[in-house]
């Protein structure tokens, strides 16, 4: 008997193959019917024999193209039409839209195999695609994703791309970046000067100049990269002149995981992690005494190894390249550049030569970064390859929330029903083209969604520029979200988990509801709202902004609450090292509370260990006094480990002046950096573990969610994982957003849809 079903498909189901899939499998099956790209993602209507219908409808999903996404299927069965065939439609456009883009994602197998074969069309062009490889998300302006609403409508298809176009049993049917060398886009290379250089060969020319020590920068999917051989210890020094970039590592991409491995203990997880399609940057454990520059990562245990993603960093690896230096291309704390005259306004000071190509690159995207760490995998930016995929929601949004995230590593977020999709990697906002790339990336998210926010969720910092922004929006209204009441939303929301919750939150700074900075929280609620149980002691910030640049000032303020004024008198570096004019200013600004804020983010705790062991007394990038504090535990922490303190708390204060005279007795007493930085580690994790059983003890709760910048402090991170479930938790942890605050905007959604209901 006859039967007719309209199937609808919501999810990453365009531009994909998912249509042409569908066509082969329905023929297939002696199907008859009809198959189109709506604004809510695909439509089928499918005709035939009910087995033939049952087995296609298991078959979608079991056999549906590699970078397709299936969120939801819904089929109703509807008047038999009789068709005489199976047919792809035209797109259709009506209504609100909630179709999704694919991420881009990195050249498959099939493509790569032309890219490399003399006897192909395509080899040796940097860039050919499939509907199963290529860009995506930095090449779209609008949905449907068609052709005409990609950077690539001004490449019009020649026959033989045209004819491949239009087969539906070919690999590029439907593909819009679909091009060859005769139509598509070329790559041109200029010298500093923004001179063209002549060359038959632009690719052969690439390699003989990075092979000569030069730097340069090439134009690829998100933006722009500063390239060297990391092999050439000067060029990567002269790299890190240009950039002003002293001591902060560099990302690193190898030809594939077997040359990765010469350079990095690699486990099975992080092999198959470094070749997925998204192709992030990884970071693995660096093997000791590697014939790579130190420079390239100075006192790292990690290397941020990737693999290639783009037919130019495979023929650039062809040519005998083992490892290549790839930083994104940018001056510092702006956004990566995307544009070629850009390029040569900004990075003229940094790079020798610019290779270019004439495709534009309609969002920029830098490279995500992720990490395998405690059995899973973490996102610790969330960018390329990644969006702009959504997070899915336990609850429906019932309005279209727009959340602006944080300050610093910005992300913005839209929801609809359950989704929520968030930006990519926007950074820090304190600069004029930052902002412009965060106004940039909200008006982006609302034309692929197609809808207007009914609400903004923002940070309650006022001094925030996201949070000054949306109160520039007058006519929407505002729902403020606490920072760490955010994060912990956040870890609850990708868990899908909206049950009452422990938070250990551990940050550096966030603006508390007493109006203090807070960032060493204890927090027990749930998405709707929550309540302080516990806080690190509020110590004063000696010069602000200046003591978070300059660690030493951080250690002080902590010496003297340990010690008082006996603590001049401390065989320490860092007493030693300090002018007495200065240390004299120093004192007089906590002695009368002048420009010394308070705060008990427990990244300045870091801080002052840092400090105080003379590992960093002052950075030259973010957390770099944390990281080089953890960077000294060279093995793995046991809890025996533990310094013999007792947790000191009083009404919700906690204090760690019996931490602190444990570490200074050690340094005193001469013990390794090394013995003390790990000794600090356990301590630190124990009493935030004691901390979690009394807020059991006391509200019945056994979940407990770990978030915040510090969980980036992988030593701490593990060991808290591992130990929390030993003693019977349950542990929500961060792998589909950072725990910093690249994932702020989603927290700050799950918060205002859980007040709005």
């Amino acid at each position: 008997m006859q039967k007719r079903q309209q199937i609808r498909i919501d999810g990453i189901v365009q531009g994909v193959g998912f249509r042409p899939f569908v066509y082969r499998l329905a023929k297939s099956l002696q199907l008859t019917g009809s198959v189109l790209n709506s604004n809510t993602g695909v439509l089928i209507e499918v005709e035939g024999a009910g087995e033939n219908l049952a087995h296609f409808q298991n078959r979608l999903r079991q056999e549906m193209p590699p970078l397709a996404q299936i969120l939801e299927i819904s089929n109703r069965e509807i008047p038999v039409k009789n068709d005489e065939r199976f047919v792809i439609l035209q797109s259709e456009h009506k209504g609100e839209s909630s179709a999704l883009i694919s991420p881009d994602m990195s050249l498959c197998e099939d493509c790569l195999n032309e890219l490399l074969s003399p006897a192909d069309r395509r080899f040796r062009y940097a860039f050919l695609n499939c509907t199963n490889c290529g860009p995506r998300f930095t090449i779209i302006s609008g949905i449907p994703y068609d052709r005409a609403k990609t950077s690539m409508k001004d490449f019009p298809m020649c026959d033989s791309c045209r004819k491949e176009y239009h087969d539906p049993t070919d690999r590029r049917f439907h593909a819009q970046p679909n091009a060859c060398p005769v139509c598509g886009p070329q790559i041109q290379i200029y010298d500093r000067e923004h001179r063209r250089v002549n060359t038959a060969d632009p690719i052969k020319h690439t390699v003989t100049l990075l092979r000569s020590g030069r730097i340069l920068a090439i134009r690829g999917l998100g933006g722009f990269h500063l390239v060297v051989d990391a092999k050439n210890a000067q060029a990567v020094e002269l790299l890190r002149e240009r950039k002003n970039r002293a001591e902060k590592p560099f990302a690193l991409m190898a030809a594939n995981a077997d040359v990765v491995e010469k350079y990095c203990k690699i486990t099975h997880r992080e092999r198959e992690a470094l070749q997925q399609q998204t192709r992030p940057i990884l970071l693995l454990q660096a093997r000791p005494n590697t014939n790579l520059p130190k420079s390239i990562a100075p006192k790292s245990k990690y290397f941020g190894f990737m693999l290639p993603y783009l037919p130019i960093q495979h023929l650039l690896f062809y040519e005998d390249f083992q490892v290549l230096v790839m930083t994104s291309a940018n001056i510092t704390d702006e956004p990566i550049v995307i544009n070629t005259e850009k390029a040569f306004e900004h990075l003229s000071g940094l790079a020798d030569y610019f290779v270019v190509h004439n495709r534009e690159i309609l969002q920029r995207c830098d490279d995500s970064i992720a990490i395998i760490v405690a059995g899973q995998q973490r996102i610790l930016r969330r960018s390329r390859g990644y969006v702009p995929a959504p997070v899915i929601l336990k609850n429906e949004t019932k309005a279209c929330i727009l959340a602006v995230g944080a300050e610093l590593k910005n992300t913005v977020a839209l929801s609809t029903g359950k989704r929520v999709m968030l930006s990519q990697h926007i950074g820090d906002l304190d600069n004029p083209e930052a902002l412009k790339f965060f106004k940039e990336s909200i008006d982006h998210l609302q034309t692929l969604l197609e809808i207007k926010p009914q609400h903004i969720a923002c940070d309650k910092h006022p001094e925030y520029l996201s949070s000054k922004w949306a109160y520039e929006q007058f006519l929407m209204p505002k729902i403020e979200v606490q920072h760490h009441h955010a994060h912990l939303a956040s870890v609850m929301a990708e868990n899908e988990n909206p049950r009452k919750t422990i938070g250990i939150i551990l940050d550096g700074t966030g603006y508390g509801a007493d109006g203090n900075i807070w960032g060493g929280e204890i927090l027990v609620g749930d998405l709707k709202s929550v309540a302080r149980y516990a806080w690190f002691e509020p110590l004063p910030l000696p010069g602000g902004e200046a003591a978070i640049k300059e660690p030493w000032r951080m250690g002080i303020s902590y010496l003297r609450n340990a010690f008082g004024s006996a603590m001049l008198t401390l065989d320490l570096p860092i007493i030693h090292n300090i002018q007495p004019a200065e240390m004299t200013l120093l004192q007089q600004m906590l002695e009368k509370d002048i420009n010394s804020p308070l705060t008990s983010g427990c990244g300045r705790l870091f801080d002052a260990v840092s400090a105080i062991l003379d590992i960093c007394p002052r950075i030259t990038y973010e957390a770099q006094a944390a990281i080089e504090l953890e960077m000294m535990v060279k093995t793995a922490i046991q809890r025996n480990q533990a310094y013999p303190v007792r947790m000191e708390q009083n009404s919700g204060v906690i204090s760690f002046v019996p931490l602190l005279r444990e570490v200074v007795n050690d340094k005193t007493q001469n013990v390794p950096n090394e013995q003390i930085a790990a000794r600090f580690h356990v301590t630190l994790a124990e009493i935030l573990i004691s901390l979690a059983i009394s807020a059991r003890k006391d509200t019945g709760i056994s979940q407990v969610g770990l978030s915040g910048g510090v969980f980036q402090n992988f030593t701490l991170f593990k060991y808290m994982v591992d130990r929390l479930r030993a003693e019977g938790f349950q542990v929500l942890t961060h792998a589909k957003v950072p725990p910093n605050d690249g994932g702020i905007s989603l927290g700050q959604i799950a918060v205002a849809n859980a007040q709005l209901q």
